[in-house]
């Protein structure tokens, strides 16, 4: 059974965002969030209900743009909506709404080649095949994936060790729900992302929905816009997991339940009045 808040409860919450709809925007993370986390990233599905329904919310509210630490190209393929913004590889590439090819950060695009080189045939090494590690391409970064392996804390322990080879390179490293991520050596988060989408938008009210660690970054940044005065109101979403940081819920302003709970959230800013 899924546990969210009191209908009325949660319509009041987002009431800061329905109040207004042409002054407020919409920013969902999408796995986890929109989609369930699967063993294998290529086999996530957003369902066709949740596509429909953020379509709907793309002709209602002045913005709605789905983020992701995946590349802009695969965070659009998995969710099928093309008339709504898309942020991706953590805030790295932009995709406004009606735009043919997303903004990458400058600096970020450079290291594309290294950080390519640096992972280049370690998915056919012995080890990874057996035990079944996984990488996953997405442009400037490139992600390994341990879920589902037939010994996760080997995995692991190998992981390790390539992220201190990376760093040893000079390139970033970042951890995930299981995934290792080596990225470029250059700063970029969701919430850099969310900030540069609204910076350029009439917007007065922002809502963030996700559920893990990077998610964290685009609270701050709506909490930075409200203190700047550029938001009138913001709402932060926590969709609570058994391996989501406990941060998600302490500094969410409303908590739902999984891929579920969130759904409900689309289907009461779909619904208000």
């Amino acid at each position: 059974m899924v546990s969210a808040p009191p209908v009325k409860a949660l319509v009041e919450s987002l009431r800061p965002l329905t109040q207004h709809p042409s002054r407020a925007a919409i920013f969902c993370d999408i796995d986890g969030t929109l989609a369930p986390i699967v063993s294998r990233p290529e086999d996530s599905r957003v369902r066709e209900e949740v596509s429909v329904l953020l379509g709907r919310l793309g002709r209602r509210y002045a913005m709605v743009a789905c983020v992701s630490g995946r590349s802009v190209a695969e965070a659009r393929r998995l969710v099928g909506v093309g008339a709504i913004a898309y942020v991706g590889s953590h805030g790295a590439e932009v995709l406004r709404a009606g735009a043919k090819r997303p903004q990458l950060v400058e600096a970020f695009a450079g290291w594309e080649d290294r950080v390519r080189g640096f992972v280049r045939g370690r998915e056919n090494a012995r080890d990874f095949k057996r035990l079944r590690i996984r990488l996953e391409d997405k442009g400037p970064i490139k992600a390994f994936h341990w879920r589902g392996s037939p010994d996760e804390p080997a995995a692991e322990t190998i992981l390790r060790g390539v992220a201190q080879e990376a760093e040893a390179t000079g390139l970033a490293i970042h951890w995930g729900r299981k995934v290792l991520e080596v990225r470029p050596p250059v700063h970029v988060d969701k919430g850099q992302g969310v900030r540069a989408l609204l910076e350029s938008a009439p917007v007065r009210a922002a809502m963030y929905g996700g559920d893990d660690a990077t998610d964290l970054d685009a609270f701050e940044a709506l909490d930075a816009l409200t203190a700047e005065g550029r938001l009138d109101a913001a709402v932060r979403v926590g969709v609570r997991s058994a391996e989501g940081p406990e941060a998600i819920v302490t500094r969410a302003d409303v908590v739902v339940e999984g891929v579920p709970g969130f759904t409900q959230v689309l289907i009461a800013l779909t619904e208000a009045d």
